[in-house]
């Protein structure tokens, strides 16, 4: 019995090639010469994507960097139901080029404008007999990496897309040195180390979390693996080959209610994949200024003015501990000295984690009757709001996902008529095509009702921050909550995460613990969690990490009277440029950040050393600079003053698990 197709789809918008794409392409007549597969340059020339095909036809690409092959000939395609594959046996029946600019600003993120341009290809495939089904691919290169996704033309009659996984591979000229998180299993929290591994010894059991991070050999440029503009889609991890060659492999996360798949829809009226994206650069830290994931993301639509980054404070972290309250806990007098404590540092945020309305407080698992339209007796929401209100600090409020995936308007509805700025949505743990769905209905929802986002319990980011500017931040990432029961948050771990995870977008870590220890004097314990790091590495992390709702977690208490308040309150959570200055990946980092004409400067080492980091950045005129660096204990802060230039160097004595902050400012 002859299969049914498995697709009908008709291609949506995807830049300015658009109304390419949307043409049906007729195979070439016979007798007629197949076009020759294309190749695509960077406007600069710097990074060459050439396309193929294998000797079965199934499509591949290859990409060099200054001659230099990154990736081997590496394949293509898609893979459906009962080993049905679109991929062997194609043919090239057309291409078209094209060029264009991303150009956009950004309310919240690393930079505050992009102006990147690219060159673009589109290649069509079809078989050549049989079904002749059709598979169109959109390759882009730009100057910072390369970007593809598969795109399937209107085609009828095809009523369905059931697909198992994508054919993409990765392939590795020689054996890789990488740095990738091994999640192992999809359904988890994303909360793992980032570690070394070389290629040859990547499995296909392996499961690896995106970004992942490798250096193209001896002396060659460092690249990442990640993806841009996930929907209608699950997420992508990266597993070793099935014949063991050298690199790695697409392997789409499962749905839960049908895991034989990955992706199952009518689709009718359009699909593409995300985008595959490859960025490159000549060392690991210069990739922290790459801005492609937000770039391949579609812009924004409506009003978003009324978006706010920020700082927040943050009742969880501590315990809570609060010297000041008869009762800490979760209750009014509590709250209300968190918002005067943030009141006090011009934070603008305070955050009421879990425990605060019916049926909560216990974590992942949803109690019966939870609802976060009716709060707890020991909690009076608009008497909050309007105590934050008088002394200019909005309420985040944390809500469980499965309460907004069954009731969401209702919910974010009270929550906008509380006067509520912002909500926190917990573990999801999951990033199937469903779950990726729920993110985006979400980001849509809290937008319309003029709401912030935070995730946590989330998978890691592709550039969605560009389509809905209020999605602030989101967690996916081994943070500082994990001092409250291990040791396994080291000054190695957070220095690796501005290398990897960093590199596919916000991550809310959590930063502000102010209990410094060395690591030999660390203790693990529940209410007012210790740091193995030190107070100067604890102020970096505002410079170093990007998140544009960026927590002061620790207690009122452990901040009174300490040394490093005045940067806390200073230092932005949102920028307009971004510098990668010094560092390697695992060892030391150095991050140079601008707003306005004020620029901050954070370093984090995991052995002591000093950094020298020339100041060429600056740009013209003379800067006051202040300083915070590492003391004689964990504690302390050694504070410097002075005047420089473009011409100077800033020196900068970290001690072990340590770091160091700078403020640069224009003098008049």
């Amino acid at each position: 019995m002859a299969m049914p197709h498995p697709f009908r789809v008709l291609l949506p918008p995807v830049g300015p090639a658009a109304a390419l794409l949307l043409a049906a392409m007729p195979l070439s007549p016979a007798g007629a010469r197949e076009p020759a597969p294309p190749a695509v340059a960077s406007p600069d020339g710097g990074i060459v994507l050439t396309l193929g095909t294998s000797a079965q036809g199934q499509p591949t690409y290859r990409v060099a960097r200054r001659g230099r092959t990154i990736l081997a000939p590496s394949a293509l395609g898609l893979e459906f139901e009962r080993y049905a594959k679109l991929s062997d046996g194609l043919r090239i029946t057309a291409v078209d080029r094209s060029t264009g600019t991303d150009r956009y600003s950004l309310p919240a993120g690393k930079v505050s404008s992009v102006a990147e341009r690219y060159n673009q290809v589109v290649v069509h495939f079809a078989e050549p007999a049989g079904q002749q089904r059709r598979l169109d691919l959109v390759v882009r290169a730009y100057d910072t990496g390369v970007a593809m996704r598969y795109a399937i033309p209107q085609q009828a009659p095809l009523p369905s897309l059931r697909l198992v996984n994508e054919l993409t591979q990765f392939a590795f000229p020689e054996d890789y040195g990488c740095t990738g998180l091994n999640l192992g299993s999809f359904g988890t929290s994303h909360e793992g180390e980032y570690d070394p591994v070389q290629a040859g010894m990547i499995r296909p059991h392996n499961l690896y979390e995106l970004p992942f991070v490798c250096r193209a050999g001896d002396g060659g440029p460092s690249f990442a693996i990640a993806e841009a503009a996930v929907e209608n889609w699950p997420a992508m991890y990266l597993t070793g080959t099935e014949t063991g060659a050298l690199g790695v492999a697409a392997k789409l996360t499962r749905r839960p209610d049908d895991p034989d798949i990955a992706v199952k829809a009518d689709v009718g009226s359009g699909l593409v994949s995300p985008w595959r994206v490859v960025m490159i650069a000549d060392e690991p830290g210069k990739l922290i200024e790459n801005t492609l994931l937000t770039s391949l993301n579609p812009p924004s639509q409506g009003d978003f003015s009324w978006v706010r980054p920020g700082k927040t404070a943050w009742d969880w972290w501590s315990g809570p501990v609060l010297s000041s309250v008869r009762s800490p806990g979760t209750n009014d007098e509590t709250e209300k000295a968190y918002i005067d404590f943030a009141a006090s540092l011009k934070l603008p945020y305070m955050m009421v984690d879990d425990n605060w309305y019916v049926a909560s407080g216990n974590g992942a698992f949803l109690n019966p009757g939870a609802d976060p339209t009716r709060p707890i007796p020991a909690i009076n929401i608009p008497d909050l709001v309007a105590y934050g209100r008088e002394r200019g600090v909005g309420l985040i409020v944390w809500i469980h996902w499965q309460l907004l995936d069954r009731d969401m308007d209702r919910i974010l509805g009270q929550i906008e008529r509380w006067g509520i700025k912002g909500i926190k949505v917990d573990f999801m743990n999951r990033d199937d095509q469903e779950m990726i769905g729920f993110y985006h209905r979400l980001a849509e929802a809290t937008a319309r009702h003029h709401l912030l986002l935070d995730l946590h319990g989330a998978t890691h980011p592709w550039g969605m921050t560009r389509t809905w500017p209020n999605f602030l931040t989101q967690e996916g990432v081994l943070g500082a909550e994990y001092n409250k029961w291990t040791r396994r948050i080291t000054a190695r771990h957070n220095i690796t995460l501005a290398y990897t995870r960093m590199l596919a977008g916000p991550l809310d870590y959590t930063p502000g613990g102010y209990r410094n220890r060395t690591p030999e004097t660390f203790r693990i314990q529940a209410t007012a969690p210790e740091v193995q790091t030190t107070r100067g590495q604890a102020l970096a992390m505002y410079v170093v990490y990007e998140s544009p709702l960026q927590s002061v977690a620790d207690s009122p208490d452990a901040y009174r009277d300490q040394p490093g308040l005045d940067f806390l309150s200073a230092v932005p959570a949102s920028w307009d440029e971004t510098r990668f200055l010094a560092g390697t990946l695992g060892d030391y980092v150095a991050v140079a950040r601008r707003k306005g004409r004020t620029w901050y400067v954070g370093a984090m080492t995991d052995a002591a050393r000093t950094v020298t980091l020339p100041l060429a950045f600056l740009g013209k005129g003379r800067f006051g600079l202040r300083s915070w660096q590492d003391g004689a204990v964990p504690t302390e802060l050694a504070e410097q003053r002075g005047t420089v230039t473009a011409d100077n160097a800033l020196t900068l004595t970290l001690a072990a698990s340590g770091g160091a902050v700078a403020i640069l400012e224009p003098t008049r």
